[in-house]
């Protein structure tokens, strides 16, 4: 029985090629497109799980708040002795581990590169992190001083085919290293990727960092901290006590301005959006969203051939019919049908796995990740295609199956059950969603295209073409004034500015500030980020001055007691206009002094942030970022020169740069990836769409022959007819666009929420995704409607 269902399958499979071609390419295009983004969440939800221990490992978290209480900074890091004090006083905790990512030059031979995710790590993370050893005894390899671990791939860039343990490699060109191991590197679902791992202990050295600021440096909150609990254990238990742990510790009173929490491991990449962060992290509302997409785009093909098969049901009553009459049963019947739509799927699916093959290679590109093929060998994601399989082929089989089999044969016979087909409610209804949906992506994707465009143009308040950014090594004895006039020599080179950060960065850094109030300097209650600069550094942003002067080296004592802020922050210390705040009396953590100029606001942070209240002032330690802008077309040889000078004076660092546009796109990359997306999936969605509404235009032209052939014969036009044919289809399509755009605007609203600067949704958005969607569905629509308006009535009139 179920040989003769598949052969009478793949027989009206072969009758059919239109209506069969038609079907397999939607139900194709849209398991492609279902199977690449399901790739994609799968990957999303991986990240971290490959660790042993993954359900029990929790990452510390310090925020920062306000004098009125609100949060100020966020971080996913905390201060040193966090750890320590962590594990003496809550002994149920099994391990901790701490982190300190940092970068340095690294020299072999002749080998020499600046290198970067190299982590200072506690000798235990190996037993709190799953790490695959491939040299070296994990449970004494970072114990000692002075000890590092290799990566596999820079083992390889630096000893080539040797073997690497017991090598002495030299850092910053100030301390020798032993290589004591090697590891594999942690797979792309990590959220940090360390190149390098140096012992902890080295940072006893107070060369390097100090025993003494490791016990009691409260403020350095750049070591990641994490924590590994016993099975089952209750974490939020643990984080109630932290309050309490920290007035212990720091001071009575240090809960009231800082905040600990914990972040398990396997939500950090998803679910973590703090100020600091190991690597930038996704987002599970993007998941949640691409979910959506893939689910609507393999539900418009399911609608598509429950439409199509729905429609041709009216040239296959008559067999449904006549199988009744000579004694089928309905269950036989349903699953010839059935078996019909699987067969189809099954061919889709076929289909679907070589083009999903052939254009992984192009989705990495966009997306940025490393997804493979062999992914589909996961049992999980084998079964969840299989079941996609029979889900799909019954789903879109099922309303055809029961649909054409309930038909009764006296019915049937009599010819009634077509020219009840020729007004189907269901199918308009099918109609309606899958160009609801397809409007929606059109309507998503130009409102993420106006908010890239509007980003791209809005007027940050520096100029950010043409400059050149990189870091200066940490190196008191270097003459900078000297370096600084090297560099302008060349006449493409206009100006050298030194700053702590640089534009595109994360603002972090704050401390208390004071006005005066009557005789004396009071605390308030603004937060406000601080920003240690050079008298170069706001020419060379091309940052406008809205009162009094930028820095001067004509006036020494700038360096030493000057002050300036922003616009926003002399607005909220009650200055209404910037020239009030200019003379007065200003101080910032043990800084005194005077406010010498208020710039105007410019955007330091991404538009995804409100401008943040800055104050600028001159700190000789921390001016290790160099903003280079350059003049001119020739680019390159003023960049050669600034290379050539570079060399002279660092023979042993590599000149590393960047240009600020390009961190300054990389702020944006999550949401350029969002609109690409948006597109291709909006541009399938209406493809599928299409594609069913062609094959049913032919199908309703069919049963409409006999009607179209005596409209002709009584004086109809073939624009009448034409006009006739197509506004059936068209009405659902009107309908859709109405369902879609408050759907639209409401998602995208939210959307666009995540930024503080951002365009407006306005109405020629819906105007012109309503325009375009009756368009190509005219188009479509007409070619076949001409097609039947243009055939010969005595023709058609003999085939009735």
């Amino acid at each position: 029985m179920f040989k003769n269902y598949l052969k009478i399958a793949f027989r009206n499979l072969t009758k059919h090629k239109a209506f069969s071609f038609i079907n397999i390419s939607g139900v194709s295009l849209g398991l492609t497109c279902f199977l690449l983004l399901a790739l994609y969440v799968k990957d999303e939800l991986a990240y971290d799980r490959f660790h042993e221990h993954a359900d029990r490992i929790y990452r510390l978290n310090r925020t920062f708040l306000a004098n009125d209480g609100t949060e100020s900074l966020r971080l996913g890091h905390a201060a040193p002795p966090f750890g320590p004090l962590v594990k003496q006083d809550f002994p149920q905790v099994e391990e901790v581990v701490r982190l300190l990512e940092t970068g340095a030059l690294v020299k072999y031979g002749e080998k020499r590169f600046s290198e970067d995710q190299m982590f200072a790590a506690e000798a235990n993370i190996f037993k709190v992190f799953t790490f695959k050893i491939d040299q070296g005894n994990p449970d004494k390899a970072l114990e000692n001083p002075f000890s590092i671990m290799f990566s596999r791939p820079m083992a390889e860039k630096y000893f080539g085919n040797e073997d690497p343990v017991g090598k002495v490699v030299r850092l910053d060109n100030q301390f020798d290293y032993t290589v004591t191991g090697v590891f594999e590197p942690l797979p792309s679902q990590s959220h940090f990727h360390p190149n390098f791992l140096v012992s902890f202990s080295t940072l006893n050295d107070n060369r390097v960092y100090g025993a003494e600021g490791l016990r009691t440096n409260w403020a350095n909150n750049s070591f990641s901290t994490f924590l590994l609990l016993p099975k089952h254990y209750d974490a939020p238990k643990l984080a109630a006590a932290f309050p309490a742990f920290q007035n212990k510790h720091i001071d009575p009173k240090a809960s009231k301005y800082s905040v600990l929490t914990l972040t398990k491991l396997t939500d950090i990449h998803l679910r973590s959006h703090l100020d600091s962060e190991i690597e930038a992290n996704g987002d599970i509302q993007y998941v949640y969203l691409f979910s959506a997409i893939a689910i609507f785009i393999l539900l418009i093909a399911c609608i598509n051939y429950m439409n199509l098969a729905t429609a041709k049901s009216a040239t296959r009553a008559k067999e449904v019919g006549m199988r009744k009459v000579i004694g089928a049963v309905r269950t036989q019947l349903v699953n010839q049908f059935l078996s019909e739509s699987v067969v189809l799927v099954v061919i889709s699916v076929v289909i679907a796995l070589v083009a999903m093959v052939l254009c992984l290679p192009l989705f990495n590109n966009f997306t940025q990740k490393q997804l493979s093929v062999s992914a589909l060998l996961d049992p999980a994601f084998v079964a969840i295609l299989l079941g996609i399989t029979v889900f799909t082929g019954l789903v879109a089989g099922s309303y055809p199956a029961f649909f054409m089999t309930g038909f009764q044969p006296i019915a049937v016979l009599k010819g009634k059950i077509a020219s009840a087909l020729k007004n189907g409610k269901l199918r308009q209804t099918l109609v309606v969603a899958q160009f609801a949906i397809a409007v929606t992506l059109i309507i998503s994707t130009t409102v993420v295209y106006n908010q890239m465009h509007f980003i791209q143009n809005y007027k940050l308040g520096y100029a950010k073409d043409q400059v050149v950014t990189f870091s200066m090594p940490d190196d008191s004895t270097i003459d900078v004034e000297a370096i600084r006039q090297r560099f302008k020599e060349h006449a493409g080179v206009r100006e050298v500015g030194r700053s702590s950060r640089i534009p595109s960065g994360r603002l972090l850094d704050s401390w208390d500030a004071y006005v005066m109030k009557g005789d004396s300097m009071a605390p308030t209650q603004i937060n406000i980020k601080s920003l240690s600069v050079d008298e170069d550094f706001i020419p060379a942003y091309q940052i406008q001055m809205a009162a009094g002067r930028n820095f001067s080296r004509q006036y020494p004592t700038d360096r030493t007691n000057g002050f300036i802020l922003n616009a926003t922050a002399a607005r909220l210390l009650g200055w209404k206009n910037p020239e009030d705040a200019i003379g007065n009396r200003f101080g910032y953590g043990e800084m005194r002094g005077q406010i010498i100029g208020v710039t105007t606001d410019y955007h330091f942070e991404s538009l995804h942030q409100k401008v943040a209240p800055i104050v600028m002032f001159y700190q000789p330690g921390h001016l290790g970022r160099v903003s280079v802008q350059v003049a001119g077309k020739d680019i390159q040889a003023a960049l050669a020169h600034l290379g050539s000078v570079w060399s002279n004076r660092f023979p042993d660092v590599p000149f590393q740069y960047e240009f600020l546009d390009q961190r300054f796109g990389k702020l944006y990359a999550r949401e350029q990836t969002q609109q690409l997306l948006f597109g291709i999936f909006a541009g399938i969605a209406i493809l599928i769409s299409c594609m069913g509404l062609l094959g049913l235009s032919m199908f309703m032209a069919e049963l409409r022959t006999k009607e179209i052939g005596v409209r002709k014969v009584l004086g109809a036009s073939v624009p009448s007819i034409v006009g006739l044919l197509s506004k059936d289809f068209l009405k659902p399509v009107l309908v859709a666009i109405l369902i879609a755009s408050p759907i639209a605007w409401y998602g995208m609203k939210n959307w666009l929420q995540d930024f503080a600067y951002h365009t407006d949704i306005r109405w020629w958005v819906f105007l012109l995704a309503g325009a375009l969607s009756i368009a190509i569905a005219l188009f479509t629509v007409s070619f076949q409607s001409i097609r039947a308006a243009l055939m010969n009535p005595v023709r058609s009139l003999k085939s009735e």
